[in-house]
This record gives structure tokens, C-alpha cells and sequence, in this order.
């Protein structure tokens, strides 16, 4: 395996959340009862006209940015001839000779290796309109053309010499980058997110291997399992001195392997030609400046802040990639500046509430500046992280704010020596075989005896000045001894 390459491309297909359709009025919807989105210019009927919907256009201008590409001033839609039942038009617009951008790249963190990010190259971003569903019975196929002229954009990634592993996280990371742009949902049970891979295997020095399409992948680990499969399908025929076909494959879920499904188009196969029916758009400076003043921070930037803050790669990239989830954490900065400290309640003792639950970030009763407040209480040492977690159920069951229930609760920490030394006399007196495997040697046993004070002071009592004050205490027994 060592003497071959792996070059892998990945095109990826987003429905974009517009209110309405590519070219017509008709709702963006999901879900809808069949054939009830529709209109006379989404079906396709001759005389009809398609208008650009301008915020199909933003959101790809805001993509394209995210990833680094170059945002041609000038572009065009194109026809694309593709005669397929599901094309009612018996074309499809989209973009072919001036993509909207290309000439980018996507950087992000690759499994557990926080040393640094990885960088794939990105060709093109590209616009077009979505098909109509088929829907395959037992009868024949029936048509829902809610679906037709729903936008796509297509980003369309570089071959790149990688591994299936990093395909996978690279797919994380563009579904990461559009979710928080608010640009698509990127569900891919309801096909917001569809994508198929490109892969070719070749040995090292003599040059690309042969291409073979990937596709019916509907989950970033089909993606890996089919490109793992698929690669050492092509590393087994080129060992044995055969030649790789290019064809496009189909990925079987049930059986883990991937199947012929057709002979690879090629471009001059669809017959491309500028769409007459469209201008071309021209993309000025300003108004390119004014979608990227408007941007959130993306998730490579917001890994890396969240890095130098000393939080781990897997509990970072947990909350950057739930934009949900990284909002709630956001405004929770506002009252607190432990980023650390308050990723690992949100993951940790708040995210495990809500999955018990069954409650989403956006429903949780629990406002951001009380949990804010009760991690800096924790924090400062006023509360112990045991009542802190006792304390936050409280809070998401009421509604009251940390300070008003840890009044309630009685679970402030106990830092007053005085109190702390009362406690510590009582322990002592209560456990003298405890104290006397001490006197003989076996410090260990202290433990018990912090554990002890800890119960007795309903775990109020600071640790530190409790295990400071007993070892006083416990010296100055062995002096008396």
C-alpha cells in the first residue's frame, strides 16, 4: 500500500435556505405535500422567463469568501443539456465557463492533531438549480416537482493526495463553515447536502491514476467507508497488473462495497452554452465588501482562539461545529472570560441536561449570563464543582439564577479556617483507627479523613485549606507521639 498515492475530489451539492426558488417566487420548502411549490416557470413551460433571486447570489458570495477563493466580477449562468425526466425544462441552468469563484482553499483540524490545520484546495463555486425528486414505486416513478429550481451551489474541492480519513473531516469542516454562514442546513437526510467523491490510486513517481465518480453517499462515514473501499479495490487491480475503468460507482451501504452504475460523462457531454435568457451578472467591489462585513467569525478561526484558551481539539470542535451550540457559548463570554471552563460545562454537565431531555440549544430554560455566573462562581472557588452540577439542574428546573439558589441550597464553599478546623476536631474524634494507621506511617489514609470532612460539610468545605488544616492537625500529633 506504501508505494501507491491516493488523490481524492470531492463536489458537494447545497441547497441553499432561500425563501423562494432560483428563478421564480415559488417557497423554499421542505417537506411540502407533492407538486403543490410549483409554477409555470419551475415546470418548465415555453415562453416563460427564469429572474435571478438575489440572495441565492449573496449566499454565494459569502461562501466563496469563507473559503478563500477569487469572486469573478463578471459571471454567467449557462445550460447545461441533460435530458433526464426530472429536468422538466430538458435542461438545467447552471454555471459552467465563469463560475461565480474558484481558486480557493478550506483549512481545518484533522482528527486529533491540534498542531496544524490542514489545507484542501477548493476549483470552483459554482450556481445551478436543483431537479424534480423521483420517486420510485412498484407502478414506475412518480414526480415531485416541488424540488425543481430549488438553488444549488456546488463547491467543487482540487484533487487532493489525502487519505480517506481527512475526506471525511474536510466534509465536517465545509459543513461546519456553511451552517455557520446561515447558508444552507446542510440536512442530509432531506438532501440539503448531497456529494459525491472522485478517486484514483497510482503509483509514486508515475503520476495520477485513473479516475473513478463515487456516488449514492448519504453520510460523511459512507464517504470514508466507500473511498477506503474504493481505494484498496484499485490498489488490489493494480497489483495484480490490471487496469483501473473510469466509471461512475455506486456506494452499496448494505454490503460495504461499491457497484458499476454507468461510463463517466464528460463535459462536452451536456452540451453547455451561455443561458440566453439570463444576463450576465456583474459582482462589484462593494457589494462584495458589504456580505463580508456582515460574516460571523468562521470555524477555522474560532478553533484557533478556542486552541490558544488551552481547550481540547475534541471538546473544541464539538461546539464550533453545532453553531447553536457555539452561540450559546458566545454570549455566555459576555459575563465570563474562561473559555475553557465554559466549553466544558456546555458540553459536559449542560449538553448531557438537554440530551436527557430531549431538548435542543435553542429551548434550553438555562440563560447564558446564569451559567456564565455560575462557572465564575465555581471558578473563583466560592462553589465546589460537585454543588456547581447540583446547582445547574436547579437553575434549568426554576429558572432562578445561581446566586439566588446557591442562597437557597446552603452550598457556598466554607473557606473560614475556624469553621473548617471544628470540622476537621469532629472527624479526628470519630475515626481514631483512621488516625492512628496515620501516626504509624500510612499517609494515604489522610484521604479518608479529607473525604470525611468533605461529607460532613455537605461538600461546602474548600479542599485545599481542608487538607492543609488536617496535615497541621496530623504533625502535631506525631510531635505529641
Amino acid at each position: 500500500m506504501s508505494e501507491y498515492i491516493t488523490v481524492i475530489g470531492i463536489e458537494v451539492h447545497l441547497q441553499l435556505s432561500t425563501k423562494t426558488k432560483a428563478f421564480c417566487s415559488c417557497p423554499n420548502l421542505f417537506g411540502a405535500p407533492p407538486n403543490t411549490l410549483t409554477c409555470p416557470i419551475c415546470l418548465g413551460h415555453p415562453g416563460t422567463l427564469p429572474v435571478p433571486n438575489k440572495k441565492v447570489i449573496e449566499y454565494a458570495i459569502a461562501s466563496a469568501l469563507a473559503l478563500n477563493c477569487t469572486i469573478n466580477a463578471n459571471t454567467r449562468y449557462d445550460r447545461k443539456n441533460y435530458f433526464y425526466p426530472d429536468l422538466p425544462k430538458g435542461f438545467q441552468i447552471s454555471q459552467y465557463n465563469i463560475p461565480l469563484a474558484e481558486k480557493g482553499f478550506l483549512e481545518f483540524y484533522a482528527g486529533d492533531d491540534w498542531s496544524h490545520p490542514t489545507r484542501w484546495g477548493i476549483t470552483r463555486v459554482h450556481l445551478e438549480e436543483d431537479t424534480a425528486k423521483i420517486i420510485h414505486t412498484d407502478d414506475g416513478a412518480l414526480l415531485d416537482f416541488n424540488r425543481a429550481g430549488v438553488p444549488l451551489m456546488e463547491i467543487v474541492s482540487e484533487p487532493m493526495v489525502s487519505s480517506p480519513p481527512e475526506a471525511y473531516y474536510y466534509l465536517r469542516a465545509l459543513k461546519a463553515t456553511m451552517l455557520t454562514l446561515g447558508v444552507s442546513t446542510c440536512n442530509m437526510e432531506e438532501g440539503s447536502l448531497r456529494c459525491d467523491t472522485n478517486i484514483s490510486v497510482g503509483r509514486k513517481g508515475e503520476g495520477l491514476g485513473t479516475k473513478v465518480e463515487i456516488k449514492n453517499l448519504n453520510s460523511f462515514r459512507a464517504v470514508r467507508l466507500a473511498l477506503e473501499y474504493e481505494r484498496d479495490r484499485q490498489v488490489e487491480i493494480l497489483s495484480n497488473g490490471g487496469e483501473v475503468v473510469q466509471e461512475t460507482r455506486l456506494w452499496n451501504e448494505k454490503i460495504g462495497i461499491t457497484e458499476p452504475m454507468r461510463g463517466k460523462e464528460e463535459t462536452a457531454d451536456y452540451r453547455y452554452f451561455p443561458e440566453p435568457d439570463i444576463p450576465p451578472i456583474v459582482i462589484d467591489k462593494k457589494w462584495i465588501n458589504e456580505i463580508e462585513n456582515n460574516m460571523p467569525s468562521l470555524p477555522i478561526e474560532r478553533m484557533n482562539t478556542l486552541k490558544v484558551a488551552g481547550v481540547g481539539i475534541q471538546e473544541a470542535t464539538t461546539i464550533v461545529e453545532r453553531p447553536d451550540l457555539y452561540a450559546y457559548f458566545d454570549e455566555c463570554l459576555k459575563y465570563h472570560d474562561n473559555k475553557r471552563s465554559l466549553v466544558n460545562w456546555i458540553i459536559g454537565e449542560l449538553n448531557a441536561i438537554a440530551q436527557k431531555k430531549g431538548i435542543d440549544y435553542s429551548d434550553i430554560p438555562v440563560r447564558p449570563k446564569h451559567l456564565a455566573e455560575l462557572v465564575r462562581t465555581v471558578d473563583e472557588g466560592k462553589v465546589g464543582a460537585s454543588a456547581g452540577k447540583e446547582v445547574l439542574l436547579k437553575m434549568w428546573e426554576t429558572g432562578k439564577s445561581p446566586d439566588e439558589l446557591i442562597s437557597e441550597m446552603g452550598v457556598e464553599r466554607i473557606s473560614d479556617e475556624d469553621t473548617i478546623r471544628t470540622i476537621i476536631n469532629e472527624v479526628v474524634g470519630e475515626n481514631p483507627e483512621v488516625v492512628a494507621s496515620i501516626l504509624k506511617g500510612k499517609d494515604k489514609a489522610i484521604g479518608r479523613l479529607i473525604g470525611e470532612v468533605m461529607r460532613k460539610s455537605g461538600g461546602s468545605a474548600d479542599p485545599g485549606i481542608v487538607k492543609k488544616l488536617l496535615s497541621e492537625k496530623i504533625e502535631k500529633m506525631k510531635e505529641v507521639n
